[in-house]
């Protein structure tokens, strides 16, 4: 990371990124390499690495930025203080760092370059008399980018920019979070390629290219232990922001041209979404080139798992439990089966029904039909839980240790009262 250029610590869970960051911003101003260090990490812990950094550097000059110092009103004070101030490190939490601006110069020159690519995709796909659901989606991405370009015209905000605080290196921890950079490709029904676009994936991507041109490259250090999760465009993102002038030189920068080399496309049947018949799909299903990808993709990455690592960490024992589902579940079931093959033969408008309602309705049903239905019958799945977790209970009364029991659908929120289900027989002693 001090002196190999823009850093992936792709390390697992414990491996001590934040101790390597913190060590590299120091150790970087110390020799020299950098002045200015900036931090962006999850909103809920720059408290936290705040005490890590004066754990392991007690004499450190640092900033903390607070939820109150990005307020409107001290915002302006806040981006001055970063500005004037000798600080060896600021740490803010990630949504602050979409509210230090790029320069207005730099935002337009991206976001025409965007415009073009995509008019230019819009333009071969019509010629090649490409699928009319990918053109109408790049429309939509096309005109939503003119959107902000107006919005960015007519904005004349004197707010100090992020080139103007004398940030000469940022970090970025749980890199993941940033994962959905606009990714303009002409593959169509290509399962895989993700073409969502987040504001603050663009933002970030700015500040990288800005870092690029100061520090020639040496600017960006990135942390997160899922460096790749469930998209093949992630790998070629990651990359983007790291080692772009890299890419530009071999002419890679593009997603499709890096797809072109590095994967292969296979078209096979997979179950459908519905579960009730199959279907055709095509996927980038491997990677070709690998010793080649991957001698690329270490320019920028020092990978290190779980295995490699031999982190002392407890014995976890799996246990699967089978709950054969109930009558009334597969009736449900069959039901959303049918409404999902009305929405795709194009019979339902999607005010009406979609399948982000269909999809959202079925993990509720998997979990318990009272969630959908309150005089559904209950749910064995439920039952089998409460059965599970008070046998344990049972079972280790001497050691009076404590069940943790998550649940990320049906609980209460806001005051509201979930009607729970009563087990009787289940009932713990108080004492």
């Amino acid at each position: 990371a001090m002196f190999g250029g823009n850093t992936l610590f792709a390390h697992c869970v414990g491996a001590g990124k934040t101790f390597e960051m913190i060590a590299t911003a120091m150790e970087s101003k110390r020799l020299g390499l950098c002045t200015k260090s900036l931090f962006a990490v999850p909103n809920h812990l720059t408290e936290q690495i705040g005490d890590d950094f004066q754990k392991l550097y007690p004499g450190a000059n640092i900033l903390v930025a607070t939820k109150k110092d990005f307020q409107k009103e001290n915002r302006q004070q806040l981006f001055a203080k970063i500005a004037t101030g000798n600080f060896d490190a600021v740490i803010i939490g990630h949504s602050q760092l979409g509210m230090i601006p790029i320069s207005k110069e730099r935002q337009e020159m991206e976001l025409q370059s965007q415009i073009s690519d995509i008019i230019e995709g819009i333009a071969e796909l019509k010629a090649q008399e490409g699928s009319k659901f990918q053109v109408k989606a790049m429309e939509r991405t096309k005109k939503s980018l003119e959107k902000q370009l107006d919005k960015l015209e007519k904005n004349h905000d004197d707010t100090i920019t992020f080139e103007q605080l004398g940030v000469d290196k940022l970090f970025v921890d749980e890199a993941h979070e940033f994962k959905n950079l606009f990714c303009p490709t002409k593959l169509t029904n290509v399962s895989g390629i993700s073409n969502s676009a987040s504001q603050k994936a663009l933002d970030l991507y700015l500040k990288c290219r800005y870092l690029d041109e100061k520090t020639d490259g040496k600017g960006v250090v990135m942390a997160t232990g899922t460096p790749l999760s469930n998209s093949v465009t992630e790998l070629h993102t990651m990359m983007r922001y790291l080692e772009y002038d890299f890419l530009k030189s071999k002419n890679l920068q593009h997603f499709d041209n890096w797809v072109t080399v590095f994967g292969e496309q296979k078209t096979d049947w997979e179950l459908a979404p519905a579960g009730n018949k199959f279907k055709e799909r095509t996927r980038i299903a491997n990677y070709t080139g690998m010793p080649e990808l991957m001698s690329m993709f270490k320019q920028i990455a020092d990978i290190r798992t779980a295995d490699t690592l031999k982190l002392d960490v407890p014995e976890c024992e799996y246990k699967i439990i089978n709950v054969e589902a109930t009558d009334f579940q597969k009736q449900l079931v069959d039901e959303l089966a049918d409404r999902a093959d009305a929405i795709n033969a194009g019979n339902v408008e999607p005010t009406i029904d979609n399948m982000l309602k269909i999809t959202n309705e079925a993990r509720k049903l998997a979990l318990d039909p009272k969630l959908i239905d309150n005089d559904a019958p209950m749910s064995r799945k439920v039952e089998a839980c409460a059965e599970n977790v008070y046998n344990i209970y049972k079972n280790t009364t001497e050691t009076r240790g404590t069940q943790l029991v998550f649940c990320d659908l049906g609980t209460p929120k806001d005051g509201v009262d979930i009607n729970a289900v009563s087990y009787t027989h289940l009932t713990l002693p108080t004492t």
